[in-house]
């Protein structure tokens, strides 16, 4: 879990601004998400084929 310690002299919205940026870094947002509904190893399997599909179309030159 990322931490966050206030300094004196800073404002508490900068070290909410802070914490929110160590929170993205450490892919916390993007995991819950991922993990906010079951999905089936045949779905995960799929969703993974469509991203590498989608990856190679864009490297590959024209």
């Amino acid at each position: 879990m990322p931490e966050v310690i206030i300094h004196d002299d800073e404002s508490f919205e900068r070290a909410l601004k802070r914490f929110k940026k160590k929170c993205e870094k450490a892919g916390i947002l993007s995991d819950l998400r991922k993990h906010r509904h079951y999905e089936k190893p045949s779905e995960r399997k799929k969703r993974k084929m469509n991203a590498a599909r989608r990856k190679n179309r864009r490297m590959r030159p024209v």
